[in-house]
C-alpha cells in the first residue's frame, strides 16, 4: 500500500507578489517553494485573478493537503496590548494608522505569548477563492508570524534587538527587549536611501543609539545587498540571521494556530 503524504500549503499574499511554500510534513521537508513579483502594486481584485492563473498552472497545488493557510501582507494593521483589547473597536485601532474603509472586513489575531492582539485588514476575496478552492483553511496577518518567529531569539536577551525583515521593496521593523515587543510599523521604499532613512528615523523616536542598538535583518537579504550596506555604513551592529529566508518560512506554517475561518 502507498503511504499516505500529509502535506500543508502555505501562501503569502502581498499586492506586488505572491508566494508559495508546500512541506511534507511526513518526511518534514519543503516540497515546494516558489515566489512571484509583479514589479507593481496591483489591486486586490488584479492578484486574486493572478492567484487564480498561478494555482491553475501548477499541478502542485491540485494534491490534497492537510491544510492551506493564508498570509496577508499589507501596511494595514496595528498591536493592541490583550488586556485593552475590545474586538467591537477594531476599526478605531486602525483608522489612525491605515486607510480602511466602512465595507472593510477587520481581523484579529491573538499573540498568547506577547499579551497582545495584531488587528488588520485581510483581502476578504482572496480568502472567499481560497474557501471555495481548498475548503476550510486558515489566514493571519505576516505581523504574527513575524512577532512569534523572533520571540524565542529574543526572549533570552535584556538589550533592546531591532528585526528588520526584507522582502520585495518592503520592510517590517520590529523592536523588542526579550518578551516584550516595543514597537512594530511596515514601510515600503524603492531606494536604500528610502530604506536608511525609515530606519533611523524609527531609532530615532524610540531613543535608540545607532552605535549600541544590535541590529538583525531576516529575508530576502545578504552582505552584498545595497541594503545592508547602507545600514551597516549607519548602525554598528548589524547581523543577518542564519537561514533567514527559511527563518520565517517555517514559521509560516503555524499560522492556523491563530485564526480560523
Amino acid at each position: 500500500m502507498t503511504k499516505k503524504q500529509f502535506k500543508d500549503m502555505s501562501i503569502q499574499v502581498k499586492l506586488n507578489g505572491l508566494s508559495f511554500c508546500v512541506l511534507n510534513k511526513s518526511s518534514q521537508k519543503l516540497e515546494h517553494l516558489s515566489s512571484m513579483s509583479f514589479g507593481e502594486k496591483l489591486t486586490p481584485f488584479d492578484v486574486l485573478n493572478r492567484l487564480k492563473d498561478e494555482l491553475a498552472s501548477n499541478t502542485v497545488f491540485s494534491e490534497e493537503f492537510n491544510s492551506v493557510s493564508v498570509i496577508h501582507y499589507n501596511e494595514l494593521a496595528s498591536l493592541v496590548p490583550y488586556a485593552l483589547y475590545d474586538e467591537a473597536l477594531n476599526a478605531e485601532y486602525l483608522k489612525y494608522n491605515s486607510k480602511i474603509l466602512k465595507t472593510d472586513f477587520i481581523a484579529s489575531d491573538v499573540l498568547k505569548d506577547n499579551q497582545m492582539v495584531s488587528v488588520y485588514v485581510p483581502y476578504i476575496n482572496i480568502n472567499n477563492y481560497i474557501f471555495e478552492t481548498f475548503g476550510e483553511f486558515s489566514y493571519t496577518h505576516a505581523s504574527t508570524i513575524f512577532i512569534e518567529a523572533t520571540g524565542c531569539i529574543s526572549e533570552e536577551v535584556d538589550d533592546a534587538v531591532l528585526f528588520v525583515n526584507m522582502e520585495n521593496q518592503s520592510m517590517q521593523v520590529l523592536l523588542r527587549r526579550g518578551n516584550s515587543v516595543e514597537f512594530y510599523n511596515y514601510f515600503e521604499f524603492t531606494t536604500p536611501e528610502d530604506f536608511i532613512y525609515y530606519l533611523l528615523f524609527t531609532c530615532e523616536q524610540k531613543h535608540l543609539n545607532p552605535d549600541s542598538i544590535e541590529l538583525k535583518f531576516t529575508g530576502d537579504i545578504s552582505k552584498e545587498d545595497e541594503f545592508y550596506q547602507i545600514a551597516y555604513k549607519y548602525i554598528r551592529h548589524v547581523s543577518i540571521l542564519e537561514n533567514s529566508k527559511d527563518f520565517l518560512i517555517k514559521n509560516s506554517f503555524n499560522a492556523n494556530n491563530f485564526r480560523t475561518v
